[in-house]
């Protein structure tokens, strides 16, 4: 009976309803696998024409810009040819597929595949999204600019209606949000016993995790962004920023700090970043200190490229000197200039930008260590009350965001910035080679033209040898001479009021007594005197009332008070001459005193002759050359417009100007040949 009733047909109700079952069954599998193709064809299609639109946006729209300064467009489009470049390759495997059911597989493996380098890009652009269209805004105000962004919209893009440059700028915006919305739909199609059902749902939760970190770091973004502005403010809008919640906000991180010095609190250490830190700090003191050294460097090259020595008129032609004019014009107009043009352009501009590029990554530090300071507070509460307010929330999620950020950005920030400082090295000692190469080559070749060029070395410095000893000889003699007849010491020129003031000091103090300042003296503090330099005070005492000889107790005439002792040097009183010329005699001149001492015995009085303390060359025929001890006539203290710094003077027969300052007195023996006139009536005729 059991075979029998197995072996049984069903009937006729339960045969109709398993049909029917199953042509549902039919039906909603080829209802998913239709809507499933439906769904990978609509990302295909749309995908062809996302990349469509970008190319457009990107090569013919940016070209109509041109208007638009270069910068401006950089950060509009920002690297939307990265998004170009991933994409088309993206879309190139989506159309290898020859069927339906291939592409349907390769779909979900295509994502995983590009799943880094979509991230990668399109956190870029997103976030710089908000500063793009900020951008576009402002150019609305412009009614120039904005009819030529409206025009190449128009003409290029005319579905983008009144959203503009915003409709094409928010594209990789959505489509990046889409992708997982799109695999989701496939895969709700898709059964699960589908060979490709593995591969989509991870793709799915791929793309969705890229969504978040896209998310997460625009969230980064956004709080650098604000941390890491440099305002530079006044000290009234610092004041005016002070409130009770900034004064509470600064107090509880002091009093944090504090806790943590004392040892009440453990510090939160986080040895990666410290690591970071040092590394970034290194790089930025490093940066500053070159920074620093070009800039004097350049400094001092100006400097030296004002002297120029090629156009001093040395009235000597042909010869060596002509060639080192030659040399010396080259040098400044040619290699040098071009050296420090290339300096500044090729080292000391990228320094300055990298130096800048320093100011953000330090200023966001500095707000990390505030913000931890706050993220221990919080850390400290909820592990007391087990919970935390949305304010306190939110300030445990800006440090993490912050300490995320630097983490992950701070090691690629110090390899950029190493490698920039290292490229600027090797241009600084790329440029240093190329101008010792330089100078090098054109002064050989200005060598090659001198008479000694083709000497040996060794004859060469065995000429140089002797031309320096006859020299040196030379100028020994001429110091052996001085120092056998020294000078008559003369003292500094004084106005009328102050040789007044001289002749007082002289009636209540011995000569002895006279001191003359050599430098301004600024007085500070109790009896301090202010004296100017060339002024002459009497010394009443070597030494104050503490027994300190460095300060010494003067009288100026008016006032009494204390100096510094090393500012003064004993006054030399000789009584003022004025030249007399020996008419007939071209040997030199005298100089008599203007007052004779009233004595009845006859004074022989000392004779005077002017010679030439150093060698001076004629550079006009104005001027006369010299020789050092050579004699001299002093036919005129002073030139035609009465300058005392050039005297008019009579040398072996010629006549012309030299610097006074070449000349010097020396007193000398009685000539042959004349006397000195005796008596006194004779002294009163000079």
């Amino acid at each position: 009976m059991a075979s029998y009733l197995e072996n049984e047909p069903p009937s006729p109700g339960e045969s109709s309803g398993d049909e029917s079952q199953g042509v549902e069954a039919t039906r909603i599998c080829e209802k998913m696998k239709l809507n499933q193709r439906l769904a990978a064809k609509e990302l295909v299609n749309t995908e062809a024409k996302y990349v469509h639109n970008l190319q457009l946006c990107a090569s013919d729209i940016r070209s109509h810009l041109h208007e638009l300064p270069q910068g401006d467009l950089d950060v509009i489009f920002s690297n939307i040819d990265d998004i170009i470049q991933v994409n088309s390759r993206f879309l190139k495997g989506l159309e290898k597929a020859d069927s339906e059911e291939e592409q349907l597989s390769l779909l979900g493996n295509l994502f995983l595949e590009f799943q880094e380098e979509m991230e990668n890009t399109y956190k870029v652009y997103c976030a710089s999204y908000n500063q793009a269209l900020t951008l576009v805004e402002t150019y609305k105000k412009v009614p120039k600019l904005q009819k030529v962004i409206h025009d190449a919209i128009t003409a290029l893009v005319p579905q983008a209606g009144a959203s503009g440059l915003s409709f094409l700028l928010v594209m990789p915006v959505q489509r990046v949000t889409r992708y997982p919305l799109l695999l989701q739909k496939i895969l709700e199609n898709t059964p699960p016993d589908d060979e490709a059902y593995e591969a989509l749902q991870r793709a799915t939760r791929a793309m969705q995790e890229v969504n978040s970190n896209i998310n997460e770091y625009k969230r980064r973004k956004e709080i650098a962004t604000k941390y890491n502005k440099l305002e530079h403010l006044t000290v009234r809008e610092r004041l005016a920023r002070i409130n009770t919640h900034s004064i509470s906000k600064k107090t509880l991180r002091l009093s944090q700090l504090f806790k943590q010095e004392a040892g009440i609190v453990t510090k939160t250490e986080d040895r990666e970043f410290d690591d970071l830190e040092e590394k970034f700090h290194w790089v930025a003191l490093c940066v500053n200190e070159l920074k620093s050294n070009v800039a004097a460097y350049l400094d001092h090259l100006e400097t030296f490229l004002r002297i120029k020595p090629y156009e001093c008129d040395l009235e000597m032609e042909g010869g060596a000197v002509q060639q080192y004019c030659c040399l010396t014009r080259d040098l400044h107009l040619l290699v040098f200039l071009e050296f420090k043009q290339r300096l500044e352009r090729l080292v000391y501009r990228p320094l300055h930008h990298l130096s800048k590029a320093l100011l953000g990554p330090q200023n966001l530090i500095k707000k990390r260590l505030d913000k931890l300071l706050d993220f221990e507070r919080t850390e400290e509460k909820l592990a007391e009350m087990g919970s935390m307010t949305y304010e306190e929330e939110a300030i445990r999620h800006t440090y993490q965001a912050l300490n995320s950020l630097l983490v992950s950005e701070l090691p690629q920030f110090n390899q950029v910035a190493t490698q920039w400082l290292g490229q600027i090295l090797n241009t600084l000692m790329a440029l240093q080679r190329d101008l010792a190469q330089q100078v090098l080559q054109r002064a050989e070749r200005e060598l090659a033209r001198l008479p000694h060029s083709h000497v040996s070395e060794f004859d060469f410095r065995k000429l140089i040898e002797d031309t320096l000893g006859k020299t040196s000889a030379q100028l020994h003699t001429f110091c052996q001479n001085f120092e056998k007849v020294l000078p008559v010491p003369v003292r500094q020129p004084l106005q009328p009021a102050a040789d007044r003031q001289v002749q007082a000091l002289m009636s209540k103090y011995s000569p002895s007594k006279l001191y003359q300042v050599t430098s301004n003296i600024s007085g500070s503090g109790n009896l301090a005197l202010t004296l100017q330099k060339g002024q002459v005070v009497a010394v009443l005492q070597d030494r104050d009332i503490k027994g300190n000889t460095s300060r010494w107790l003067v009288d100026t005439g008016g006032n009494r008070g204390y100096v510094p002792a090393g500012k003064l040097e004993p006054y030399q009183v000789v009584p003022h001459e004025e030249p007399s010329m020996q008419s007939g005699s071209g040997d030199g001149f005298k100089f008599p005193p203007a007052e004779t001492p009233r004595a009845s015995a006859h004074v022989a009085m000392p004779v005077f002759q002017v010679v030439a303390a150093y060698p001076f060359e004629a550079r006009s025929n104005y001027e006369v050359s010299l020789q050092a001890g050579q004699s001299v006539t002093v036919l005129e203290r002073q030139d035609k417009k009465g300058n005392p710094e050039w005297s008019f003077v009579e040398v072996n027969g010629q006549r012309g100007y030299v610097p006074s300052n070449f000349l010097a007195r020396v007193p000398s023996p009685t000539p042959w040949g004349w006397s000195l006139p005796t008596g006194d009536s004779s002294l009163s005729h000079m």
